[in-house]
């Protein structure tokens, strides 16, 4: 049976109705009513961009857009009257906001804004102290360098211990490596060690360097000679074993003219008072030669102590070394230090010294030594002597 076109007409119509009802729904305009600026070459959803990535031809070609189309379209009016939701204001031309116009040049006074309004470009002035600014930012500072790349202070410990005639600087590095230095009571462990050899106590296997500001000499002193530096009479002294030094040396105690042996000069003062001073005790030997014959307890009597006009004395140790006939060598050690203090004793016991050497003061020994020579005391014998004083 043929319908009527009547009906047809109709159901068509409701058809496309439907179709334009969900259109309108969705908020977008049928394709027929769609309108294309031409200034703006591109969709009016999607300004400035026809097609594809672009700029627009020209500035401001958004004027013709489509009234109708911005009033349809959901949004918000953003401030200055642009529709959010809608066409954008081109930059500084009133045009759509996506839409990209011309760059201010130089002349033109200002930078196009973010929200349509122009910028004014800042004074190069301006533009020098932020820039100085920010190079005085990220300037690193001057390096502070430590201690060690200065100039540093006090010797190499090493060139200490070679001058003090421990060695070669090479030995000396061994001595350290071997842990067997001391700088003020502790162990050196690592080497390039600065020291003040005026202030530092330095000590090689327990014992004290001689540094190159100290000197000691042990000279064997003949009979006849004064142990002064220095006699207004004119007499041979020490003085004269020691002349051309660039240091005034002082002599350690002293000996009779007529008595012989070890006498100690030096230009330490407190070493040399030390090794006098009663309270330390350091120990002097002597060699006497008497007439005999003497009794067996001549030792016990001297050690017990003999009375002299200035109180007791008493010795240390006695033995007899040599026996000739009636000529006798004995031994005497005592720490005292009084004036002709073995001539008197021996002399108090009922025997006369013929003759008197010194052969020991403390640790130092007189050995083979001739009769006037003068030596340097070697570096083990300074610190003997002064670990004997507690030094």
């Amino acid at each position: 049976m043929r319908s009527s076109g009547r009906n047809s007409n109709r159901n068509h119509r409701g058809a496309g109705n439907s179709r334009d009802d969900r259109q309108k729904r969705a908020g977008r305009p049928r394709p027929e009513e769609r309108r294309y600026d031409a200034g703006s070459g591109g969709r009016p959803d999607k300004p400035g961009r026809p097609g594809g990535p672009g700029k627009s031809a020209k500035p401001g070609g958004a004027k013709g857009q489509d009234r109708r189309q911005g009033q349809g379209q959901e949004g918000r009016q953003g401030p200055g009257g642009a529709s959010r939701g809608g066409p954008k204001a081109g930059a500084g031309t009133g045009g759509p906001k996506g839409s990209k116009g011309p760059k201010a040049g130089p002349g033109q006074g200002g930078r196009s804004g973010a929200r349509g309004r122009s910028v004014p470009a800042r004074p190069r002035e301006y533009e020098a102290q932020i820039e100085e600014r920010n190079r005085a930012r990220h300037a690193k500072s001057a390096l502070k360098l430590p201690k060690t790349f200065g100039e540093a202070e006090g010797e190499r410990l090493q060139k200490v211990l070679a001058r003090a005639g421990m060695g070669s600087r090479r030995a000396c590095e061994e001595l350290i490596d071997q842990r067997r230095v001391e700088v003020n009571g502790e162990i050196v462990v690592e080497q390039g060690l600065r020291v003040d050899p005026e202030k530092d106590e330095i000590k090689v296997d327990g014992l004290t360097i001689a540094t190159q500001s100290y000197l000691f000499f042990a000279l064997n002193k003949p009979a006849g000679v004064v142990s002064s530096m220095e006699d207004p009479e004119g007499r041979q002294c020490l003085g004269d074993y020691v002349t051309n030094r660039e240091t005034r040396l002082f002599h350690v105690g002293r000996l009779d003219t007529e008595t012989e042996g070890l006498i100690l000069l030096t230009n330490h003062g407190e070493l040399a008072h030390r090794l006098t001073h009663p309270r330390y005790g350091v120990a002097k030997s002597y060699l006497a030669a008497i007439q005999g014959p003497i009794p067996r307890d001549l030792g016990k009597r001297l050690k017990d102590g003999v009375k002299l006009e200035d109180g007791y004395a008493r010795a240390d140790h006695f033995k007899v070394v040599e026996n000739t006939g009636k000529n006798y060598l004995v031994e005497v050690t005592l720490h005292e230090g009084r004036k002709h203090i073995v001539r008197r004793m021996l002399a108090e016991a009922g025997f006369p010294v013929d003759k008197l050497v010194r052969t020991r003061f403390g640790p130092i020994a007189l050995g083979d030594q001739k009769s006037g020579w003068l030596r340097r005391l070697t570096n083990t014998e300074v610190g003997m002597l002064m670990r004997e004083v507690d030094l």
